[in-house]
């Protein structure tokens, strides 16, 4: 099958900017990596580059490197475009995902995990509740993520989580508080970037390990958006009036038929179906998604 295009982004030349909508103030990121994100390690191997427009973080023997946004966000619409580490990317991670503060922290997860040259990229996908992760669902791409940058996305409003590659669907994690599952719904999370080392578990189960004459590894990341709500100490700036579309936005029937092609055709492993890893029963929202 073709790959799947890449969808432009219509608030490329958009700088920071706050707008009203109906009573809620929602924030839109957009653009600009000098207004948007603060590079929090790597001790230069995060750059900024094209007027802010670009933004490469690279993996050497000595230090990974990444980034996060200045603003805490509490539910929104999150979107970047990577283009990821060619050749020979075996132990490395690139990530993207949100992350809140504390011991009993939420977490969205997308990390891409390298891999020998010519065997694809699996992308990693968890999502945390109070610190408690184990909810991995892992994807192969059905097109090549080092050859042109390509858009990753996560939708996090009250009802569900949806991770998106291309617009497309590949991952539905839903609300089901109502039968005891929790959600991240409590704490407010920064968007967070990095590329590390983990050749102990990364690639084959950590049978394959970095090598070190292919460094420095450099991904490219560009047109981060963000549009969402404010959060500060736990509290949105949204409420449930909302008038933000992506607020309430479910998967509709194209989403849906996306979403099964995705999991039929390139999914290689969810925890809702390891029954060797949950012997005492699979977790609640697992059976709970079989009806």
């Amino acid at each position: 099958m073709a790959p799947y295009p890449s969808e432009p982004n219509p608030l490329l030349l958009l700088l920071m900017i706050s707008l009203l909508v109906g009573s809620d103030l929602v924030l839109v990121d957009a653009g600009s990596f000098y207004q948007d994100v603060d590079i929090i390690w790597g001790d230069g191997r995060a750059k900024i580059l094209n007027n802010g427009n670009l933004l490469t973080l690279s993996l050497d023997r000595a230090s990974g490197s990444g980034f996060q946004s200045k603003n805490e966000y509490f539910f929104g619409k999150f979107d970047i475009q990577l283009k990821l580490v060619p050749g020979n990317s075996a132990g490395t991670v690139t990530t993207f995902y949100l992350h809140s503060q504390g011991s009993a922290w939420d977490e969205i997860d997308f990390e891409f995990l390298g891999n020998l040259s010519g065997d694809p990229y699996l992308v990693h996908t968890n999502v945390y509740t109070q610190g408690k992760g184990d909810r991995e669902q892992q994807f192969y791409l059905w097109f090549d993520p080092t050859a042109d940058f390509h858009t990753y996305s996560v939708l996090w409003n009250p009802r569900h989580i949806v991770f998106y590659v291309d617009g497309r669907p590949i991952r539905e994690f839903k609300n089901m508080e109502s039968i005891g599952v929790p959600y991240p719904k409590r704490q407010s999370m920064r968007m967070y970037a990095s590329i590390w080392n983990a050749d102990d578990w990364a690639t084959r189960g950590g049978l394959v390990k970095t090598d070190w004459t292919q460094a420095p590894f450099t991904v490219s990341y560009r047109n981060f958006n963000a549009e969402a709500c404010i959060g500060s100490n736990g509290v949105s700036s949204c409420n449930n009036s909302t008038n933000n579309r992506w607020y309430s936005q479910e998967l509709d029937s194209t989403s849906q038929k996306q979403l099964k092609w995705v999991q039929e055709n390139y999914m290689v492993y969810n925890y809702c179906t390891d029954t060797k890893r949950f012997p005492q029963g699979l977790p609640l929202e697992c059976n709970a998604t079989k009806k």
